[in-house]
C-alpha cells in the first residue's frame, strides 16, 4: 500500500508530472511540443521524463516520448481519481440532502450538473431555477412527495393554454397537503381536469423530488425537516434514462387521483 501511494504522491505533488503523463498518453511528443503545452522549462520537462523513464512509464521513440502500457494506464487511473474528487468536492456541501439510497445513479454523472443553494440574496434560488425551467418546458414528467403552490400555478398556467404536457406521480402526503386547503384544493382540481395532465397517487410514499423538463432531469433536495436546501439539475443521459425508469415504475405502483376527490 505504501509504494503505491508514494507513487501518488509524486504524480501528485506537480502539475506539471500529471499534464505531461497525459499528453504522453494521448499520443507521441517532442520535448519541445511539451513545453509548449505545458510551459515547463527544459531542466524540469529532462527531470520529468527521467523519473517516468525510471519508472518504466514512457519510452524514448527517435526523437520524442511516449508513454508506456503501464504509463496509460497510470494516465487513465489518475485522471479518473480527480475526476472523482472534482465531482466530490461538488457535492460535498449538498452530499448530506442527497437521497442516494433511492437513486441507481453513478454520482460521477453529476460532474457537470448545475448545483443551486439558497443564498442570502436569493433564498429560494433553488425553487426559482425549477419555475425558470417549467416555464419554458413542454413535457413535464414528475415523481416526488412535495407539490408546492409555486410549482402548481406555473403548471396551471402553462397546461391551461395547452403549451405543456404534465404527467406526475405524488405521495399521499404530497396530495393531502394541499387537498388540506381548500384554494389549493380547488387549484388542483382545475388541473386535473385540463387535457395533457395526468396525476397519480402513491400510497407507499415518494422517497426523492424529481421533475423531469424536457431533457433535464431537476432534484430538488430537502433537509429531513423538509426544508430546502439545494437543486441538482442536468442532461446527462445516463441520469435522464434512470429518471425517466423511476418515473415509469412510480407510475405503474399508483392509483389515478381523479378531480372528484376535490371540491369544486
Amino acid at each position: 500500500m505504501k509504494p503505491a501511494l508514494e507513487e501518488i504522491e509524486f504524480l501528485a505533488l506537480s502539475a506539471n508530472r500529471v499534464e505531461v503523463l497525459r499528453l504522453l498518453a494521448e499520443g507521441r511528443r517532442s520535448r519541445g511540443e511539451l513545453a509548449d503545452a505545458t510551459g515547463a522549462s527544459q531542466a524540469t520537462l529532462g527531470r520529468i521524463l527521467s523519473d517516468f523513464e525510471d519508472r518504466s512509464w514512457i519510452r524514448r521513440d527517435g526523437d520524442a516520448y511516449a508513454a508506456t502500457a503501464t504509463g496509460r494506464l497510470v494516465a487513465a487511473g489518475f485522471t479518473d481519481l480527480r475526476e472523482i474528487l472534482e465531482t466530490e468536492m461538488r457535492l460535498r456541501e449538498v452530499i448530506d440532502y442527497l437521497p442516494t439510497h433511492a437513486m441507481d445513479v453513478d454520482l460521477r454523472r453529476l460532474a457537470d450538473a448545475t448545483i443551486t443553494v439558497p443564498s442570502q440574496m436569493r433564498p429560494n434560488a433553488p425553487l426559482s431555477r425549477l419555475l425558470d425551467l417549467l416555464r419554458e418546458g413542454d413535457e413535464i414528467r414528475t415523481f416526488s412527495h412535495a407539490f408546492n403552490e409555486q410549482t402548481l400555478a406555473v403548471v396551471r398556467e402553462r397546461t391551461a393554454t395547452g403549451d405543456q404536457r404534465f404527467r406526475g406521480v405524488f405521495s399521499r402526503n404530497a396530495i393531502d397537503a394541499l387537498a388540506d386547503e381548500p384554494e389549493l384544493a380547488r387549484r388542483l382540481r382545475t388541473l386535473l381536469e385540463t387535457d395533457g395532465v395526468e396525476i397519480r397517487v402513491r400510497d407507499e410514499g415518494v422517497p426523492l423530488a424529481v421533475m423531469i423538463v424536457d431533457d433535464v432531469v431537476y432534484l430538488l433536495l430537502r433537509d429531513e425537516n423538509g426544508v430546502l436546501q439545494a437543486s441538482i439539475d442536468t442532461d446527462d443521459p445516463a441520469v435522464r434514462s434512470w429518471a425517466q425508469d423511476t418515473a415509469d415504475h412510480y407510475w405503474r405502483t399508483a392509483r389515478p387521483l381523479e378531480p372528484d376527490a376535490f371540491p369544486s
